[in-house]
């Protein structure tokens, strides 16, 4: 629902005679007529069965990046699928050709327990449980008897899949209780009830229970009203462009302020932004949110096997939220709908799936020059490319941030509901915090696997590290305060595995490999990780050996397009540690002077507070990329006065001078 009208949207694209829409650009996400016509593709093979169930279509972005090199046919599109087969115990992945004549031109086998969980197959397992003997019974004990009103979130295994179902497509289930339908069911966990479900029959394996504890009877509401009056004194806050806003979009390109960018979006990261460049040179060829990982710091019975692959086993796609103005986005908006494939083989469209627009963001630079009582003074305007995703109890916010002197910043937002325990009255929370009347919450963390494929300048980039350190030779500093900037260029994929030290101001450089600038330096970006943590499982544990990209907090490889997801392609039911940046980087290739992809891992160790209960308050972490000899000085000096962009008095002197 919106919250006010929202700006017109663009219509949509006519259908050429093979039922494919007009694509503007190779890049273009899939859309819902071009999904239709790849599944209708592949189910006309006939390898696939009635009980098929789909995770995902893509669309093949090598391969548009070859027809954008007219090394392609124009006009060529290819989609990927992933079906599973549940009545043969098959999957594949499949690659459609989209034009004239449609066809299949792959079909690779994928294990059938690998692909991810659809929303589907998750409320199929909550009816299962539902309606499972088993499952009554031990909710029961608890004084439950209306299992309409129970909720079961499907989560995988991770690691944790029992010998004797070794082979099966299996998940367990988090249990919560709700009193009435509008009750906020997250705010009363129910303790100890584990059912295990194999995703392929719907049968509910067994139910593990650890005991009655009493569920909680106190309410968490989160609706207007739910804990008094609102508070007094708000005024509302209109943010007016009576001109309109200063981007340009066409299609799913844009442009503002020196930026021209691409907007994308898949299945599994959801927002995507290809091809920036800024006052005409290039700086990224992709940016995304590539992988999450959630590893539970809890060693209670309902919470030890929680780490999840939120991307990589559910995929941020078909769990991206329609925004609304005035609510999720403020100002003048543009939104871009998406379109996911459904597990049933039938394409979604999310409306106002992606949100843009501008802000002010206070001072951009200024100076006052107090001798002849003249001051300059810039506003700094930015430009927001956002989406959010709700992964069960929890809501994450990615927004990408362009800046006027050619800054680019990835904040995560992190809020919603934080996932909780049923406890005893009195009892203590040893491995998290007590939030409300029988309720804990655990200690977790939440690691962001963000890919960036750079074009410092152009495709071919290096990786340097820099950090400070005192100058050892006493006869060069003897007054013991110079300080080295000390750098070292790495070569091989093998010495690309760094952490941060905020205590050496430890950044890192990509440069570009044929490009200087008038000082005689590569011309560069530099990347800061400014929040991020480590992973404190203890070696051997399940969390230390399932997501190794974890241990780092920037890893480097050169592009390949079978390496697209930092912690590996199929997560789900994945042997801890096969696949993924750690993997690939035994091969130990050159990463100087390539085609260059950068992973930074952003992080947050998340000890709860009873303030973030029943709903926690936006908590946001960020990394930046900023030029660092990019330019020969501040790109940003030809921006507007903003009194000039405002108003001006009479003698067209500037008011904020």
């Amino acid at each position: 629902m919106n919250c006010h009208p929202t700006p017109a949207q663009t219509p949509t694209p006519p259908l050429t005679p093979s039922g494919t829409s007009e694509r503007a650009h190779p890049l273009d996400p899939p859309s819902a007529a071009e999904i239709t016509l790849a599944v209708a593709t592949a189910r006309a093979d006939g390898r696939l069965g009635e009980r098929t169930r789909f995770w995902g279509a893509y669309l093949d972005e090598h391969h548009a990046r070859r027809v954008i090199a007219g090394e392609e046919p124009a006009g060529e599109v290819r989609i990927g699928l992933v079906a599973m087969d549940y009545s043969g115990s098959a999957a594949w992945e499949i690659d459609v050709l989209l034009g004239a004549d449609p066809r299949c031109l792959d079909w690779r086998p994928v294990d059938p327990r690998r692909p991810g969980i659809t929303s589907d197959e998750a409320r199929a397992a909550a009816k299962a449980c539902r309606e499972s003997p088993l499952f009554r019974e031990a909710l029961a004990k608890r004084g439950i008897d209306d299992v309409s009103l129970v909720m079961i979130d499907a989560e995988s295994m991770g690691g944790f899949e029992p010998e004797k179902y070794k082979g099966r497509r299996i998940t367990w289930g988090t249990v919560w209780h709700r009193t009435t339908e509008e009750d906020n069911g997250y705010a009363r966990p129910v303790q100890g009830v584990i059912p295990i479900i194999d995703m392929h029959t719907m049968e509910v394996l067994e139910v593990e229970d650890h005991g009655v504890v009493p569920v909680s009877d106190e309410a968490g509401p989160l609706q207007r009203g739910g804990w008094g009056e609102d508070r007094p004194g708000l005024n509302p806050l209109d943010v007016v462009q009576s001109e309109g806003p200063s981007f340009t979009v066409d299609g799913w390109q844009v442009e503002w302020q020196g930026w021209t960018f691409r907007i994308g979006f898949t299945h599994r990261e959801g927002l995507v932004l290809h091809d920036l460049t800024f006052l005409d040179r290039t700086v990224l060829k992709r940016a995304a949110c590539n992988e999450m990982y959630v590893p539970y710091l809890d060693s209670n019975s309902t919470q030890y096997r929680k780490n999840f692959f939120d991307w990589g086993e559910y995929g941020a796609g078909p769990l991206t939220n329609s925004l609304a103005l005035g609510c999720d986005c403020l100002g003048v908006i543009r939104y871009f709908d998406a379109t996911v494939l459904g597990g049933d083989g039938e394409p979604a469209v999310i409306p106002q799936a992606i949100c843009m627009h501008e802000e002010d963001a206070s001072i951009l630079w200024k100076h006052n020059d107090l001798r002849r009582g003249v001051s300059e003074v810039r506003r700094s305007r930015r430009l927001i490319i956002s989406n959010f995703q709700t992964v069960a109890n929890y809501d994450y916010g990615f927004y990408w941030t362009l800046y006027q002197d050619g800054r680019i910043e990835l904040e995560v937002k992190l809020t919603g509901i934080l996932s909780a325990s049923g406890i005893n009255e009195g009892d203590d929370a040893p491995y998290g915090r007590v939030v409300s009347s029988r309720v804990q919450t655990p200690t977790h963390q939440h690691y962001f696997g963000v890919r960036l494929d750079t074009a410092i300048d152009g495709d071919l980039n290096r990786l340097v590290e820099e950090h400070a350190e005192a100058e050892p030779d006493p006869e060069l500093n003897p007054y013991g305060n110079a300080v080295r900037n000390v750098r070292t260029a790495f070569t091989k994929e093998s010495q690309a595995a760094r952490r941060t030290d905020p205590s050496t101001a430890r950044h890192w450089r990509v440069e570009s490999a044929d490009k200087t600038n008038r000082y005689g330096e590569p011309t560069a970006y530099r990347l800061n990780i400014k929040n991020t943590t480590r992973s404190f499982g203890l070696p051997g544990s399940v969390m230390a050996r399932r997501a190794p990209f974890i241990h780092q907090h920037l890893w480097a490889t050169p592009y390949s397009p079978a390496e697209q997801f930092i912690g590996g392609q199929y997560p789900n039911h994945a042997e801890p540690g096969e696949d993924g940046v750690h993997v690939w980087q035994q091969q130990d290739r050159s990463i100087d002077g390539v085609p260059l992809v950068l992973w930074p891992v952003l992080g947050v160790h998340h000890l709860p507070r009873p303030e973030q209960w029943p709903v926690m308050p936006v908590e946001a972490i960020h990394l930046e990329l900023a030029p660092d000899g990019f330019f020969d000085r501040n790109p940003a000096l030809d921006i507007p006065d903003p009194a000039a962009v405002v108003s001006t008095d009479t003698s067209g002197d500037s008011c904020c001078s």
